[in-house]
């Protein structure tokens, strides 16, 4: 074991930390196994593209009152450096996980002790409304308490910025600064002053659910379609505060509860993970779904910035779309609804990030609209927003993870207005005569047909952070020369920032933040995307594949053909 790591939990037990803590870490140190003291010490949670996140207990790799308490400081010393002699102001929420209301408590009571004024939501709260919050309210920050749709044995802390949207650089690399001068957790003040902090709910969620009404876009159609059978699960998360009343508010009568999962719960009992891009965690939604016949199944994370749908297919069965496939067919809705309402007038714009499928240009470039790609993580669509600003109008945009926005009043994956703009689809979709399946299939043979799939591989704890930097330096260093019978032509770098032609072997700068992603470009237009997680312990996979779809009958058979050509690429690289 790295003697530093030995060092780091002294120094912990030597500090002036609670006694039930130190016995933690003492119980680990004389442990005959050393993994958890490693695990727990080897580093210090660090802002990754969601904010801190791992899992909950003691140690300086562990999400606890003392990283907490030490973010919120450092972040603290920033703003208060950042807005000298202006009144700060910072908004917190939290959801349904084990301990979110304690961490937001903490951070409330570290923020007041600072003299900064804090709105705090008087209960579990979507993570967009915070970010909606934060706007509404003028407020400098904000810290929302989640890890999104982790196991149940991790939480996190999302910090934002002034304009709703999660720390970018220079602030998150100028908040982990000032975290890394904290020397004691001494330092860190704890003492709350609850003179400045306000409790908030029902004014903020009325403002919220009004501007998420504001976006409909086919009113006709859900009138005419408002018994549209909707399933909904929040997966014991935040949803269930507001994805009914919205429903509700614009229009829809006959909203189905999966009642099974309704109740908030951090040890999410029904499911592995409360996840909705699992098929385990929309089990039950499905068999609801097939008990009433349903139109469309809907199904949000904890913290609701991610929704997965599920329809009937062509042949009568429910089936779970993927991420790429929801957001491509909301983007050509909200798009088509604009051109059919004469607004799109050449200075609106979408975004999609570099591994979401490319199917969401396609659509895009068809309405003369451009679509800007950008790295991973919502908080890069929400820089292309707030950059564009007054020169040009956000529209729609979404990565392939679920999460999607629209509008720009929210700097973060929306899966509160998401949930209302997809049940007006279907609804729109209904009220001409089709189902989203058929929606889908004639936007494959309208725009191609593209197929997307991702292998996430999990290496946990230090070991498997070393074993994903190795896996990268190998693709770095040998790229695949053909996959699937095709020719790999293009390696695009995104950590050097190179895109270089594998066949004439010349290279070029690329203009992008940097980033430990790489990609492979194909002869035919085929994309595998590689990146470590910045959440979770994994390194992921992307494949995208595509090719014309000339007539509906064909579907079934190009679908499957292109799902081969997926499977031989996986053999290819050894990821079976």
């Amino acid at each position: 074991m790295d003697a530093s790591i030995l060092d780091k939990a002294q120094s912990w037990l030597n500090s002036n930390i609670d006694e039930d803590s130190k016995q933690d870490i003492q119980r680990m140190i004389d442990a005959s196994d050393d993994s958890e003291l490693v695990d727990s010490f080897y580093k210090d949670l660090e802002f990754g593209t969601g904010g801190l996140r791992g899992i909950m207990g003691t140690g300086s790799n562990r999400m606890n009152k003392y990283t907490i308490g030490k973010a919120t400081q450092g972040l603290s010393n920033y703003l208060l450096k950042r807005f000298p002699n202006e009144e700060i102001k910072v908004a917190i929420a939290h959801d349904s996980r084990n301990n979110s209301q304690y961490f937001a408590e903490t951070t409330a009571a570290v923020f007041s002790a600072n003299g900064i004024k804090v709105y705090f939501f008087e209960d579990l709260r979507p993570t967009p409304e915070l970010s909606f919050a934060i706007r509404k309210l003028n407020c400098k920050s904000g810290v929302v308490l989640t890890a999104s749709h982790n196991p149940k044995e991790y939480n996190g802390y999302k910090a934002y910025w002034e304009d709703g949207a999660q720390v970018t650089p220079p602030h998150d690399k100028n908040i982990i600064e000032e975290v890394n001068k904290i020397e004691s957790f001494d330092e860190v003040k704890f003492d709350k002053r609850s003179g400045l902090i306000e409790t908030i709910g029902v004014d903020i969620d009325e403002d919220y659910l009004e501007m998420i009404s504001s976006l409909s876009l086919a009113p006709r159609a859900i009138k005419n379609q408002k018994d549209l059978k909707i399933v909904f699960s929040p997966i014991h998360g935040t949803g269930i505060t507001l994805v009914p009343k919205i429903l509700k508010k614009i229009g829809f009568e006959n909203v189905h509860v999966v009642q099974e999962q309704a109740e908030p719960d951090g040890n999410f009992p029904t499911v592995v993970y409360p996840n909705p891009e699992e098929k385990e965690a929309m089990s039950l939604a499905l068999k609801k779904a097939q008990e009433i016949d349903a139109d469309i199944i809907m199904a949000t994370d904890p913290d609701s910035d991610r929704v997965g749908i599920g329809i009937k297919d062509h042949h009568g069965n429910f089936v779970l779309l993927n991420g790429n496939q929801t957001g491509a067919l909301l983007l050509w809705h909200v798009l088509q609804q604009w051109k059919e309402g004469n607004k799109l007038d050449g200075n609106q714009f979408t975004v999609a990030t570099i591994v979401t499928s490319d199917l969401l240009p396609t659509i895009s470039d068809a309405y003369n609209t451009p679509c800007y790609r950008t790295l991973t993580g919502f908080k890069y669509i929400a820089s292309i927003i707030r950059d564009l600003e007054g020169k040009k109008k956000f529209v729609v945009g979404g990565e392939e993870s679920y999460g999607y926005l629209i509008g720009d009043d929210v700097r973060d994956k929306d899966a509160i207005a998401s949930c209302a703009l997809i049940a007006e689809m279907a609804a729109y979709a209904k009220d001409n005569g089709k189902s989203l399946s058929d929606m889908l299939i004639e936007m494959y043979e309208k725009f191609g047909f593209y197929k997307e799939r991702l292998i996430s591989i999990t290496k946990k704890g230090k070991e498997g952070a070393d074993q994903i930097a190795q896996m990268m330096v190998g693709l770095r260093q040998n790229a695949p020369d053909k996959v699937g019978g095709e020719k790999v032509i293009k390696k695009i770098d995104y950590q050097s920032l190179k895109e270089t032609d594998l066949i004439s072997g010349t290279s070029k700068k690329i203009d992008f933040p940097k980033s430990n992603v790489l990609q492979f470009l194909t002869e035919k237009s085929t994309k595998i995307s590689v990146r470590p997680s910045g959440t979770e312990p994994k390194i992921k996979f992307y494949f995208s594949v595509n090719t014309p779809l000339e007539d509906k009958s064909k579907y079934d058979e190009i679908s499957g053909q292109l799902d081969e050509k997926i499977d031989r690429i996986i053999a290819d690289l050894n990821l079976n």
